[in-house]
């Protein structure tokens, strides 16, 4: 059911941008890499030429004090080509898990939720 929802959220996206074309084989929406698993969604807080790295935060319980601690996850994605310019510093993005790319590098950039965390673009 999920899978559903990611095929038809992509293919709102390649309507939005058939005008834009990437050569990407690592693009969810021009190429050919299959999205499966788990997806997340976090601020990224630096941006390579072909990759970002996104920051989130998850409460973990711990039984001992019975309380909650906060932490913090960060994951390399891989930016295709034609989200490039769209993505900046700051903004809050979609990320879901697809093959191994590179050593660090098992997910790809899907969508931009909105510009940054505390304000909205959506």
């Amino acid at each position: 059911m999920k899978d559903m929802e990611v095929n038809t959220q992509l293919n709102k996206m390649a309507d939005k941008e058939t005008k834009i074309e990437c050569n990407d084989f690592a693009c969810p929406i021009h190429g050919n890499i299959s999205l499966r698993g788990r997806s997340f969604k976090g601020t990224v807080i630096k941006k390579f030429p072909k990759r970002v790295v996104i920051e989130f935060e998850r409460t973990i319980y711990i039984k001992k004090y019975e309380r909650y601690s906060k932490r913090k996850t960060k994951l390399h994605a891989r930016l295709p080509e034609c989200m490039n310019k769209d993505i900046e510093i700051g903004d809050y993005i979609e990320i879901m898990e697809c093959r191994p790319i590179s050593k660090i590098v098992h997910f790809v950039v899907i969508d931009k939720v909105r510009k940054d965390k505390s304000g909205g673009d959506k």
